[in-house]
Formats: C-alpha cells, sequence, structure tokens
C-alpha cells in the first residue's frame, strides 16, 4: 500500500507542471474573452434556441382563464400564472418576449449573412478585377448608399409582403453595401502584396488567387462588419415590426411588442413597452461591444499596443 502511495504522489507531483500550464492558459484565455457580451448573449441564445421548452405558453394563443391587461409578479393584483402580465389578448408576455428572441435573433443572423455574402463577394470582384467591374459595382454602390435605408425597407417590405424571411432578404439587401465599400479597399491593398503577384505569374487563375489569397485576407473585416451589423439588422427588423410590415402578427416579434402596448403608457401599463425595448437594447448592446472586442483582437497593430 505504501508503495502504491508513493507510486500516485509521484504521478501527481509529475503532472502538476501540466496542470498549472493548463490552468494559466485557461486564465489567460478568460482574462481575454469579453465578459459582459458574451453574459448578455449566451442568455438569449439558449432562450432562443430552446423556446419551445422554456415559454410556458403559447405566445400567440391567450391564457386560458387570464384576464386582459394582467399586471406582472411586482404589482398588486398580478395573476400567478403570467410572471410578466398579459396584453391586449389576454397572450403571456413571458412567452412573446421568449420567441420574440428567436424572431429577432434569426433575422439579425440570417440577415447579415445575406448582407456579408452579397457585399464581401462583390468587393473583392470589384477590388480585384478591376477595370469596368469595379466601376459598374462601385456606381451601384454608391447609389444604393444614397437611398435611406430604413425608408427603403420600409418600400421594399410593401411591395414583397410581411413575412420574416422576406425581411431576411430585405435587410440583406440593403445593408451589404458597407461591406462592398470596406472589402474592396483591403482588397485593392492586397492585389498589389508579393505573394499574389507571385501566383498571378506562376499561372493560377484569377478564382484560385481570389480563393487562397485575398479571400482569407479579408475574412478578419468582414467578421468585425458581420458583428457590428447584427445589431443594426435588429434594430432594422424591429422598426418594420413597430410599423407593421415587419413580422406578421401573430408571429411575436420585438418591435410588434412595442408597437402593442405604445397605446398603454398614459395608463400606467409601461412594462408592455419597456420590457421589449429592454431586450432590444441589451442585444444590440451586446453585439456592438463583441463587435469592438473582434475589431481589436483582430486587428495585429491594435492588438499588439
Amino acid at each position: 500500500m505504501a508503495f502504491v502511495t508513493e507510486q500516485t504522489r509521484a504521478a501527481l507531483a509529475g503532472s502538476a507542471p501540466i496542470l498549472a500550464g493548463l490552468r494559466r492558459r485557461w486564465l489567460r484565455l478568460a482574462a481575454g474573452l469579453p465578459v459582459v457580451p458574451l453574459a448578455i448573449l449566451i442568455p438569449f441564445v439558449l432562450i432562443a434556441v430552446f423556446a419551445n421548452v422554456v415559454a410556458p405558453y403559447d405566445p400567440t394563443e391567450p391564457i386560458p382563464g387570464a384576464k386582459l391587461f394582467e399586471p406582472p409578479f411586482w404589482a398588486d393584483g398580478a395573476n400567478p400564472a403570467a410572471l410578466l402580465g398579459t396584453d391586449f389578448q389576454g397572450r403571456d408576455i413571458l412567452s412573446r418576449l421568449i420567441y420574440g428572441a428567436r424572431v429577432s435573433l434569426i433575422v439579425g443572423v440570417m440577415g447579415t449573412i445575406v448582407a456579408g455574402g452579397v457585399g464581401t463577394t462583390l468587393g473583392i470582384m470589384a477590388g480585384y478585377l478591376g477595370g469596368w467591374v469595379d466601376q459598374v459595382i462601385m456606381r451601384i454602390t454608391d447609389a444604393w448608399l444614397a437611398l435611406p435605408a430604413l425608408v427603403f425597407a420600409i418600400f421594399l417590405a410593401t411591395m414583397v409582403g410581411p413575412s420574416m424571411w422576406n425581411i431576411i432578404i430585405i435587410l440583406g439587401a440593403v445593408y451589404w453595401t458597407r461591406y462592398a465599400r470596406v472589402i474592396r479597399g483591403e482588397v485593392l491593398s492586397l492585389r498589389e502584396r508579393e505573394y499574389v503577384k507571385l501566383a498571378e505569374i506562376a499561372g493560377a487563375s484569377s478564382a484560385r488567387v481570389i480563393l487562397r489569397h485575398v479571400l482569407p485576407n479579408v475574412l478578419n473585416s468582414a467578421m468585425v462588419l458581420a458583428s457590428l451589423t447584427i445589431g443594426v439588422v435588429i434594430i432594422a427588423e424591429a422598426s418594420l415590426s413597430f410599423l407593421g410590415v415587419g413580422v406578421p402578427p401573430p408571429e411575436p416579434a420585438w418591435g410588434s411588442m412595442l408597437a402593442d402596448g405604445r397605446s398603454m403608457l398614459m395608463v400606467g401599463d409601461w412594462w408592455l413597452t419597456v420590457l421589449p425595448g429592454l431586450c432590444i437594447m441589451m442585444v444590440v448592446l451586446a453585439t456592438q461591444l463583441m463587435g469592438d472586442w473582434l475589431r481589436v483582437r483582430l486587428d495585429p497593430q491594435l492588438r499588439n499596443l
């Protein structure tokens, strides 16, 4: 038994430096993570993914036996079955907020993917191919930028009709221009680098040069733009839903909840608008903070300061 104990102690003593190194790496990684954005985004993402499990009621149907405009749990006369109260149709506010997180995050992420994909592709083509291709793409980009983004989105939404997937395509079509301009500027610089010139001299096709040498070097900027665009897209979707041309009812959306509750502000039911507005503010703030963190982490000059 003493022999086994000595062996065990020797093994533990030998593994101590390894454990200490892993602990130092973990602490270094944890110290570099954006704590506040992650603390906000992770719960919202989990709630959106597991909305069917987390939400206590169907967000589109009234609670059986519940009254209209029941107050939340901290107010007098609250209904224990509805922690955050009910709306003008007797639907559970908490369930609608939970499902609204799913709608907002889907629109924000997918709209950003559409905008980023279109804008990055056009920016690379304009910057690398140059000539008339660059002129055509940039003139279209300039004309697109001259249009007010929200007004243009409202116009497109009224033309194609309200739908979550229509809104995703519309917002992607509205916000691709910021990617095109930034990515084009980076590609103009990358096109003059030695490794790109050597690849062209070696006979590599334009598609191969773009995929192997240009695209990997602009992904950092595209990721930073994407993290900043998600919040903008979420606000745009909430604005469209608030105006009645976004996600159609009875599908829960934070913007439409704001519109439904604005008439009750004057009678003291402030939580009908404050709660969805607070959700929008927190998610957008977290995405912007995450974008600033990514900008610093992915920029070698800023990272070395």
